[in-house]
């Protein structure tokens, strides 16, 4: 199995009156990690007055330089602000969750006697991980040459939902050979998902004396892929013996792949 990773993070520059506005804010973030966002911004020589860190529209921490302390947080729900990494450029949070996921943005004023204020945001999607490959259950564990397959794939448990493929002999099902299945909705917003297959064993289907199944699942944006598959070894034309190995690759930490629009899926194969 092949893994890529392409860090994003959204990042934009606001000016006003000669004060420059700069917030970076993670695209995606994995449920339990802790999130750095940053403020940064040029004054032009006019003295800091305040910074603060909004979600949505409700602020939850702010950085007053002539405060004590300087540093306030504000109770709102999936926030955790850790105060000694945070400070008037980085604001961290941490063990993050699926409530944490919002529009974020830092407002930035200066003292007298430009009074400047301006702001600027992101937006963090906060995902969960599988914590296990696509699994694969049939009907039955002997087939015939003739016979129909019929395997449902289904994945571990996410947010967002995973997307299920189906290959055969490592090529793509064809959509005649699917069916699709209602997600499972389960508490905190997780999602499992379901696709079955439904394939002839036929001189077309059966290539080199067997037929290779396999099922992948793919988190999008984020892209997260594991596999599980299935292979039936052709005795003759009458009959083929299931032989299931498993090749599941679960990530771990550093599981995450920051890719956009799934363009290299194909590479896996």
């Amino acid at each position: 199995m092949w893994f890529f990773m392409l860090f994003i993070s959204s990042f934009y520059i606001w000016t006003c009156d000669g004060l420059t506005v700069k917030a970076v804010v993670p695209r995606y973030k994995v449920r339990g990690e802790t999130a750095v966002l940053r403020c940064d911004f040029e004054l032009e020589g006019a003295p800091l007055y305040a910074v603060k860190w909004y979600r949505e529209n409700e602020e939850f921490y702010r950085f007053v330089p002539k405060s004590e302390p300087q540093k306030t947080s504000y109770a709102v729900d999936g926030i955790k602000v850790d105060h000694m990494q945070s400070n008037s450029r980085q604001l961290t949070l941490r063990d993050i969750t699926l409530k944490t996921t919002a529009n974020y943005r830092c407002e930035v004023s200066a003292e007298a006697p430009s009074f400047a204020s301006a702001q600027d945001g992101g937006r963090m999607e906060v995902i969960y991980l599988p914590k296990d490959g696509p699994y694969i259950t049939g009907d039955k564990s002997i087939y015939q040459f003739g016979n129909t397959i019929n395997l449902n794939c289904s994945s571990a448990k996410s947010y967002p939902a995973s997307n299920l493929h189906w290959y055969i002999n490592n090529i793509s099902a064809r959509e005649e050979y699917l069916k699709r299945f209602p997600a499972q909705k389960h508490p905190r917003g997780l999602v499992t998902t379901t696709l079955g297959l439904h394939l002839p064993l036929d001189a077309e289907t059966v290539l080199n004396g067997a037929v290779r199944v396999r099922c992948v699942a793919v988190l999008s944006p984020v892209l997260w892929i594991s596999d599980n598959e299935k292979v039936l070894p052709r005795q003759d034309k009458r009959e083929a013996l299931l032989l299931v190995t498993g090749s599941s690759s679960e990530c771990n930490s550093s599981r995450v792949i920051m890719f956009l629009f799934l363009l290299i899926i194909h590479v896996f194969f």
